[in-house]
């Protein structure tokens, strides 16, 4: 049994591969968070979940609206062991990817066989990404990587995990109270955005801004730094501040930095970084 110290103590690396994950600014989350400590953490966009497991808060609410993921952490928070004999094989692989779109279809998604081919794939398609089309189908190729390693048992996130919230839906059907600490890691402003069945357009942008506009409490908001996203929310007063961040995911190889900003209300960012 993993004690209370041991967990308070132990790093738990985030267990999926995330394209655009954000354990790189964590350090810089954390000297806003440390202020807010007692604060419910609200995230409407999870993602990779490295945020959550960097700040490590006694209270969270972690959404996203790709079901798929969502159902991972639900079987990972109940102490999920990957009972399946993986292996590194591309006829392997796209013979999961096959059961899994049929799970899908037939109305299994929410299983634990999914949540582990959900893993399964993560780990063995190409880097990392999570991409499904328009009917819903995981569609992301062999990585092609020359080794790969499973862990399988997952159960020293239990004792974080149980403290959690975990929710499926969108954003604005999430209940903000006043003393929550709101992050939110959209789908980025780039030509993609299919991270799940429905996209994520200008509009839905657009819709985050306003919402998070609203809330009554801290809110910090991470985007590419496109002119528009900039405009959105500085016209809703919201303090920007410019980043460089790693970029791990290319088509045409380029590793440059990529420039990003945080939106921030309600938290004074001269005082902290």
């Amino acid at each position: 049994m993993v004690s209370e110290l041991q967990v308070k103590h132990e790093v738990l690396n985030p267990p999926l591969k995330w394209a655009g994950g954000k354990r790189w600014l964590v350090p810089i989350l954390h000297t806003m968070w440390k202020h807010y400590s007692g604060y419910r953490l609200v995230e409407p966009f999870v993602g990779g979940m490295a945020v959550a497991l960097g700040l490590r808060p006694q209270k969270a609410l972690l959404n996203d609206s790709n079901s798929h993921l969502m159902n991972f952490y639900f079987w990972l928070q109940k102490g999920l062991h990957a009972d399946v004999n993986f292996k590194n094989d591309s006829c392997y692989y796209y013979s999961c990817r096959e059961r899994f779109n049929q799970l899908i279809l037939n109305g299994e998604a929410d299983t634990k066989e999914a949540a582990n081919l959900f893993y399964f794939m993560n780990r063995t398609g190409y880097n990392g990404l999570c991409r499904f089309n328009s009917k819903n189908q995981f569609n992301v190729p062999f990585g092609r990587y020359k080794s790969l390693n499973y862990p399988k048992d997952f159960l020293g996130y239990v004792p974080v995990l149980r403290k959690w919230h975990f929710s499926a839906v969108d954003f604005v059907d999430l209940y903000l109270q006043p003393n929550d600490f709101v992050y939110a890691d959209p789908p980025y402003d780039v030509q993609f955005t299919r991270y799940s069945a429905s996209d994520f357009k200008w509009n839905d942008q657009i819709r985050l801004a306003e919402w998070l506009a609203c809330h009554k409490g801290p809110v910090v908001a991470s985007n590419q730094a496109t002119e528009r996203v900039l405009a959105l929310y500085q016209s809703l007063n919201f303090s920007i501040t410019f980043l460089d961040a790693p970029r791990r995911i290319s088509c045409n190889g380029d590793r440059k930095p990529a420039r990003e900003i945080l939106a921030t209300r309600g938290i004074n960012l001269n005082k902290l970084l």
